[in-house]
């Protein structure tokens, strides 16, 4: 019988309800946390999170702390912590990439101008935190971490690899950095607060490590698969950008070593002014229709299998059954 927790079918049913259930107190909690008595941020700190979204971090936060006592001190501040710390890395990206929209809404620096989204990211960082303080040391040093590498991340992808690194390799890194590394505290935090079996904060924060690179190749595929109705962002933003991702350096290797025609004109066109949006599209066209597009869902789904394997570590049992299939899930995505 299907699960009714969102987004993850078909898992067990108990197991469903009790995190369904938290998710609503989460949400909750969400929304307190960044509740302020300033008129300003009141309006921009909460754009985001009424906008939507999937919620993946608190979730995995809850299925890891499911290895334990999903009702221990300290549970859901940290799934409330991991969404904060998200959220605030969305505002500082949606600067970065100049997107014009983000989750089928306008992105808080369209509205606001790019000051005002930086420092209500801030806000949210330093709401995050705050909570980190009140889990506890640990927790604040595990938190600032992340929240490092989510800025490494971001400088690295910025100013791209150095000469004679492998752009792959780079890549990988960029994707640990500032998608994978907070899935990896999700799963980390879960466990150990929750008392989970010994090890299992290790194994939940490989595990974050793996799903999200897998995740976010999924997103590389998504990014031109899909259309701005279903997924709330342009597709393609990033090649307007100049972003690098992965299909993209697959078409870059192909033009090197093969120089065929259709590579070349693929990189030309990636080279060129795509502030027009007839030319954007067109080149997403191409890229849908080009072999590296599959090949990159192809080793999303390879790196997804490697998390499945390392959730082989944990006890069999629905929580890991539910592991696996969210697993799945967030690779197979459409949007």
């Amino acid at each position: 019988m299907p699960s009714t927790l969102p987004g993850v079918p078909d898992i067990d049913d108990q197991l469903a309800t009790s995190i369904v259930e938290r998710l609503g107190a989460i949400e909750h909690g969400l929304r307190e946390s960044v509740a302020s008595s300033d008129d300003m941020m009141r309006w921009t700190a909460r754009h985001l999170m009424d906008a939507g979204g999937k919620r993946v971090r608190p979730m995995l936060v809850l299925l890891a702390a499911s290895l334990g006592d999903v009702d221990a001190e300290g549970v859901q501040d940290a799934a409330i912590l991991v969404e904060l710390t998200h959220l605030a890395s969305l505002y500082h990206d949606d600067v970065m990439d100049s997107a014009p929209t983000r989750r089928g809404t306008d992105s808080a620096h369209s509205l606001w101008g790019n000051n005002v989204a930086i420092l209500t990211g801030d806000f949210l960082f330093a709401r995050a935190s705050a909570l980190s303080a009140r889990i506890g040391p640990e927790a604040v040093r595990m938190h600032s971490e992340t929240f490092e590498r989510l800025c490494l991340g971001q400088l690295h992808e910025t100013v791209g690899p150095a000469e004679g690194e492998d752009p792959f390799a780079h890549y990988i890194s960029v994707l640990s950095d500032k998608t994978a590394s907070l899935l990896a505290l999700a799963g980390d935090l879960g466990a150990s607060l929750a008392g989970a079996p010994e090890g299992s904060g290790d194994v939940m924060s490989r595990y974050g490590e793996k799903v999200g690179v897998a995740f976010q190749l999924a997103d590389d595929v998504l990014d031109l698969e899909s259309d701005a109705a279903t997924s709330g962002k342009t597709p393609g933003i990033d090649l307007r950008e100049g972003v690098p991702t992965m299909p993209t350096l697959l078409v870059r290797r192909r033009a090197a070593e093969q120089q065929d025609p259709r590579s070349l004109e693929i990189l030309r066109r990636l080279d060129s002014d795509l502030s027009d949006d007839t030319a954007l599209g067109e080149l997403v066209e191409l890229l849908r229709e080009d072999e590296a597009l599959e090949e990159t869902r192809r080793l999303a789904q390879r790196t997804a299998d490697e998390a499945v394997e390392i959730l082989g570590e944990l006890p069999q049992g629905p929580v890991r059954e539910a592991l696996e299939t969210f697993t799945r899930t967030l690779v197979e995505r459409r949007r």
